[in-house]
């Protein structure tokens, strides 16, 4: 008496469990059926959609920084390794990210909204460029001013020379799967 309704697939109205799939095959058809729902509704071009989705993302992002840091504290006289990582690791994602979506087509719909939660949101909230200028600045003050100023530097140029390197490595991907 207490049987749970039958699961749809997104394909012709057949119910999962007598569609060949794995479980996660039949997840990811759901997934992909709201998010055709959700754009043919117009609901992801709603400000209030898209701006719950830089939160989410936002709220997503600072937590799992402020883990790392909790795990990788930086010492006052050391190199901030933590902060370093973060950065970088959110200029490989974000130039990654990002390019796909240009190969992608226009910023509409999903696109848009991925680009918003994930580049904007979670990646704005995971990157601590506050963090990088407040560490750099302990050190200029502490009397280590050469050392702040390098850390300064070297942090964002090896940031963007990443994003660089990034971009220029899935253009090159693209490139070879369109030809």
């Amino acid at each position: 008496l207490n049987r749970a309704p039958p699961r749809w697939s997104t394909s012709m109205g057949i119910p999962s469990s007598a569609s060949s799939g794995t479980p996660g095959a039949d997840r990811y058809r759901r997934v992909e059926g709201f998010l055709t729902m959700a754009m043919r509704s117009g609901f992801l071009d709603r400000r209030p959609v898209l701006v719950g989705l830089v939160f989410l993302g936002g709220c997503l992002g600072t937590l799992i920084r402020s883990v790392i840091a909790h795990a990788w504290p930086s010492r006052a006289d050391g190199v901030p390794w933590g902060t370093l990582a973060i950065n970088l690791v959110g200029a490989f994602v974000l130039a990654t990210l990002l390019e796909l979506l240009v190969h992608a087509g226009p910023g509409q719909g999903v696109s848009r909204a991925v680009r918003l939660c994930i580049g904007t949101g979670l990646l704005g909230g995971f990157t601590t460029y506050s963090a990088l200028t407040v560490e750099a600045g302990q050190r200029v003050m502490s009397g280590q001013w050469l050392w702040g100023i390098a850390y300064l530097l070297t942090s964002v140029a090896a940031g963007a020379l990443l994003a660089w390197v990034v971009i220029a490595a899935v253009r090159c991907v693209m490139g070879k799967r369109s030809s």
